[in-house]
Parts: C-alpha cells; sequence; structure tokens
C-alpha cells in the first residue's frame, strides 16, 4: 500500500487536523468531527447540515462556509456519522430558523439522520431532510433502498444554501432543495477501483483494460464491465443514460458538473467535458453552466461522473450568488 498517512486509524483526525490549520475560516472540532462556520450560527437564518463517510473529499467539509452548507460531519472512511454528531452539528448552527439536513439515499445516513432529527427535536430544533437520490446506473444498490445520492449533492448544497442565505424559511429552504433534487440525474464511470486505507488494497475487481459504467461512489458496482472506452464513447454512454431518466422540457437549459472520481487529471477531466457539451448539443440540450473537477470523490478511483440539472431562472440566480467554501468560491 502506498498512501500519504500515518495510519489507517487516524486519517480521518490527521485530515481534520490539516483543515483546521489551512483554513482558520472554519471552526474545526476534530475530536467530535465537526466542521462549522466560523459565524454559527447565523440568527434569522436557517442551517444546513449535511455529511457522509469521508473519501468523498471535498464533499462535504469542502462546501461548509458563506452561501452553502452551515457545517460537515465527516464519518469514517466510507462510513456515515453518527447521531451524536449530526445533533451537535444541528445545535450548533442553529439560528432559530431551523436546520435542513441534506442527506444522501445511503442506509447508514438515512438511518442516522433519521435519528438525529428526532433527537434534535427533542431539543427543541426545528428539522427538516432531503434525501439526494440522483443517480441513475442501477436501483436498490449494495448500499441502498432506491437510486444513491451522487452528484447532485453539490448543486443541492448549493442552491438551497443561497436560499437561505437570502433569508428564506426552512419550509422554503427544504423545498427548493427537493426541487434540485428532482431536476437532476447523474451517471459514473470506474476506469480503476479505489482502496480503503483500512483494507489497504482495492475494493472491487476491474481487470486491467476494462472500465466499469455505473459506479457507485462507494466502489459498488454498476450496470456492466465493458472493454476501455474513448472519452467520447464514455459521454455518448453517460450522457444519453442521464438525458434519458431527466425529467422536465428537452430543450431546457441544464446545469452540468463535469465530476473526477479523485485519481483523473483536469487534463483529461476537460476533455471530456468538451464531449459531454458536444452530446448535449447534437441533443438540442442547452448548457447555461458547467462545472469541471474532482467535486464528489471516491478516494483514488480513476474515472468521472456527470450531473445534469434542469435549471430556471430562479435556479440559477441561486448558483449564481456568492459562496465562500474551501471548494467553491465565487460572487464574494
Amino acid at each position: 500500500m502506498t498512501m500519504l498517512i500515518n495510519s489507517a486509524g487516524t486519517v480521518v483526525e490527521d485530515a481534520l487536523r490539516g483543515m483546521a490549520a489551512a483554513h482558520p475560516e472554519l471552526s474545526v472540532d476534530v475530536a467530535r468531527r465537526l466542521v462549522v462556520r466560523r459565524d454559527a450560527p447565523v440568527a434569522g437564518k436557517v442551517g444546513l447540515v449535511s455529511g457522509g463517510g469521508s473519501g468523498h473529499e471535498p464533499l462535504h467539509a469542502g462546501f461548509v462556509g458563506l452561501g452553502m452548507l452551515s457545517a460537515a460531519c465527516p464519518g469514517e472512511v466510507f462510513t456515515s456519522p453518527v447521531p451524536d454528531q449530526v445533533v451537535r452539528a444541528a445545535a450548533a448552527v442553529d439560528g432559530g430558523q431551523g436546520v435542513l439536513f441534506v442527506v444522501k439515499n445511503y442506509t447508514g445516513d438515512v438511518l442516522n439522520f433519521e435519528m438525529a432529527a428526532e433527537l434534535a427535536e427533542e431539543e427543541g430544533i426545528r428539522v427538516e431532510r432531503v434525501l439526494v437520490n440522483d443517480d441513475v446506473a442501477v436501483v436498490d444498490s449494495l448500499y441502498t433502498a432506491g437510486r444513491r445520492g451522487t452528484g447532485a449533492t453539490l448543486f443541492v448544497e448549493k442552491i438551497a444554501g443561497a436560499a437561505a442565505e437570502e433569508g428564506a424559511p426552512l419550509d422554503r429552504v427544504a423545498a427548493v432543495a427537493r426541487r434540485v433534487n428532482e431536476s437532476s440525474r447523474s451517471f459514473g464511470v470506474a476506469l480503476s477501483a479505489c482502496t480503503t486505507p483500512a483494507k489497504g488494497s482495492p475494493t472491487f475487481e476491474l481487470p486491467e483494460g476494462r472500465l466499469e459504467l455505473g459506479i457507485g461512489i462507494h466502489g459498488e458496482p454498476g450496470r456492466e464491465q465493458r472493454p476501455s472506452m474513448t472519452s467520447r464513447e464514455i459521454a455518448d454512454f453517460a450522457v444519453g443514460a442521464v438525458l434519458d431518466d431527466l425529467p422536465g422540457p428537452a430543450g431546457g437549459p441544464v446545469l452540468a458538473l463535469v465530476n473526477g472520481m479523485g485519481a483523473t487529471p483536469l487534463l483529461e477531466l476537460y476533455g471530456f467535458g468538451a464531449e459531454v457539451h458536444r452530446v448535449l448539443a447534437e441533443r438540442g440540450v442547452p448548457v447555461a453552466r458547467t462545472l469541471v473537477g474532482n467535486y464528489v470523490t471516491s478516494l483514488d478511483m480513476a474515472g468521472c461522473s456527470v450531473t445534469l440539472c434542469r435549471a430556471d431562472e430562479e435556479l440559477l440566480r441561486w448558483w449564481d450568488a456568492p459562496v465562500r467554501t474551501v471548494a467553491l468560491r465565487w460572487g464574494c
């Protein structure tokens, strides 16, 4: 195993210590595994809390800050945060208008955030939960009942975060988040397996010269394995799968996320992004905004994913609204 770590047992804590040192604008509690906006709680503002297993960085801690999340709860690698973490996060960011939990559709996350919501409400904190389930590759995977939550999480956190920053009430912020999720679909492709620190070897079998179409962000199997394909061929398949399932007007504009799985360089991602734009143009789909980079990752997996969201003027306004986080920053 070749990894830049001290030990598998301390990898999450070490990363949080590094985040605290690099980003004093955040309040990082290493022992309790919380990353919180330094100015939280903001009076009169809905708080946004999300989290999940570590290994998907910059999701979620990299999205904490103005215009996006109020707090993030990192769990162990590929493991949900525990309910106590989530309750502490909710208490830290509740400015009197309640807290929205953004939850990816994985069984552990769903159960633990549900329990946390019940505990938080017992402490007098109003909570709404929004489930992200945008992956069109498979239904009822190893980790989920229903579709997996993947790249649309970024769209939900950014757009709902902007609505909260404007002062929208909790029910409105939750409705916006659900609308973004319902308007988004994703599809991922693995060119290599990922390796968790604890296991020290690939999490699934992917023979040399083959790729997995429809992979999950934990290495869950997708639709099928095929011999290696070109960027053009992958874009044809992935974008086609997304558009076949994407609701809304066929010619409506979209937000596009061209996402790397962790080990794919930007040189390749931008080339793949060009192919994504080509397919969308051929299908008569205008692209309103594009984001390219490693945002919803799977440790050292090579590969990519495509997320599209049908976006009207209101959603685009919130997308363009100022954001200042570790991973996203514009308009400030």
